[in-house]
């Protein structure tokens, strides 16, 4: 497929999001970039979160981590759904009930003003790396597939992204994204879709061979009980269940979504139905990466391996869908990867700007010329954050999925910490104290992390987000106040 053609479905694509953000942005206030006026259909909120939470890592990373991970990633996906449960009936309500526009006021409530702050900030930052990597990843393929061919450099191509998705969210922010990421979310899902069938047609396989190829492939391995590696099942399925409380229950970025709901009861509807949908879309995904590397098995496709292990495992699906896949299966991957980088880029630079506006700017206290001339400015300044650190990480290899889940366990760990000790306990902390321990626990337990590895060939893996919040409680246990003790 032609770059010329790829660039003119990408053009058409985003002139339907520019359509959509017209329509939607009309009779718009002030609220409306954060809150969508809270009238947002929860069924559309929950299917749209779908792309959201995958992203373009999912759609790549997923299906070639099976060469290398199997099936554990599903271990992984089972306590995400237990942590949703948590959300739903733990968090959701104390956000509704104190009608919070960004969820890191609720520290303030509880603690004081320097946790409110040192949370929102710590968000800020964990939100700002997923965000870059998530584009990452995106944007590297859109290189290969589209600008590459007309010699733009790979800076020029990230900027360009940045812009577009500028022109679509600057006016109604959370209000629009809503909407753009449900038609998003449609394409990732038809492109996986459509790709299944054609790996299918192209192994002469019915549905039901299908599924038996798939699960009497060797990659199909669910659970690993070794509990040295770093793919156990139960660090796994732990870090799976916190992971998820931290990445989306204390996430503006998810939240602030379920927030645009109308009522605390649409709110969990949305949590529920989007957890289910999203377990069943990640399992297809794992299926698919199977049934890419059988293709390539049976077409005698070499992989690039290193010490026998496959390597660089991101780069199987784009360049499967690209090259070998047909024009119909090229198309979908073409605008799936296109609305995967929209739909998790577009809701993070929301987040980030309503974060930052309202727990440092105290935007609710301006005027509405003001809000507007902050609001942009910000939007802006993160942008060229997502930009530095894309470039700072634009060499990277791997697989990019397993890089952000690692970030999260540092940066999301102090976050999980302030709020599982804020809900569970009354006791009542130093405020000052807080912001050092949210950056001496993250330090530690990298520290230990290194020590376990090293001495006793133990990986936390993804457990490190929980080693993480206990040092913080612990930590806050230590703090506490005179009256307190």
């Amino acid at each position: 497929m032609s770059a010329t053609l790829i660039l003119i479905i990408i053009a058409s694509y985003f002139g339907i999001l520019m359509l959509i953000s017209h329509i939607i942005s009309k009779n718009s206030s002030d609220a409306s970039f954060y809150t969508g006026d809270r009238k947002s259909p929860w069924q559309v909120v929950a299917f749209g979160m779908i792309g959201a939470v995958m992203s373009g890592v999912t759609f790549v990373s997923i299906p070639g981590m099976v060469g290398t991970n199997y099936f554990y990633y599903l271990q992984f996906v089972f306590g995400n759904v237990v942590g949703y449960v948590f959300i739903t009936y733990v968090l959701l309500p104390i956000y509704y009930d104190l009608k919070l526009i960004s969820i890191y006021t609720y520290l303030e409530t509880r603690f004081g003003v320097k946790t409110y702050k040192t949370g929102s900030l710590f968000f800020l930052i964990s939100q700002s790396f997923g965000a870059a990597l998530r584009l990452l990843l995106a944007a590297k393929i859109l290189q290969f597939a589209v600008f590459d061919a007309f010699n733009v450099p790979f800076y020029i191509t990230v900027i360009l992204i940045l812009i577009l998705i500028w022109f679509y969210t600057h006016k109604s922010g959370i209000k629009t994204i809503v909407w753009t990421d449900t038609l998003q979310t449609f394409f990732l899902i038809l492109a996986a879709i459509i790709s299944i069938y054609v790996v299918k047609s192209s192994l002469n396989l019915n549905f039901t061979e299908t599924i038996t190829a798939v699960t009497n492939h060797k990659y199909f391995k669910v659970f690993d009980w070794d509990f040295n590696s770093g793919s156990n099942f139960y660090k796994q399925f732990i870090s799976g269940f916190l992971i998820a409380v931290a990445m989306i229950g204390l996430d503006q970025n998810m939240m602030q979504k379920t927030l645009t709901c109308k009522n605390k009861k649409e709110a969990q509807n949305n949590i529920l139905t989007f957890s289910l949908i999203l377990a069943v879309t990640q399992f297809l995904f794992l299926g698919l990466g199977v049934m890419l590397y059988l293709y390539a098995e049976k077409f005698g496709i070499q992989l690039e391996t290193l010490n026998g292990k496959f390597i660089n495992t991101d780069d199987l699906f784009p360049m499967l869908s690209l090259n070998h896949f047909g024009i119909i299966a090229s198309i979908s991957f073409i605008l799936g990867i296109t609305a995967a980088s929209f739909s998790s880029v577009d809701s993070s630079l929301t987040a980030l700007t309503t974060s930052f506006t309202h727990d440092f700017l105290d935007i609710q206290h301006k005027n509405s010329k003001d809000k507007k001339r902050l609001k942009n400015r910000v939007l802006l300044g993160f942008s060229i954050v997502i930009f530095t650190i894309i470039m700072l990480f634009s060499e990277s290899k791997g697989d990019v999925i397993s890089t952000i889940f690692k970030v999260a366990g540092y940066t999301y760990g102090p976050l999980l910490g302030l709020y599982l000790f804020g809900i569970f306990t009354k006791i009542k902390i130093k405020d000052a104290a807080v912001p050092f321990i949210c950056v001496l626990m993250p330090l530690l337990t990298y520290y230990l992390n290194h020590i376990f590895i090293t001495k006793f060939s133990f990986d936390l893996g993804f457990m490190n987000i929980l080693v993480n919040a206990l040092l913080t409680i612990l930590s806050l246990i230590i703090v506490t106040t005179k009256n307190e003790k």
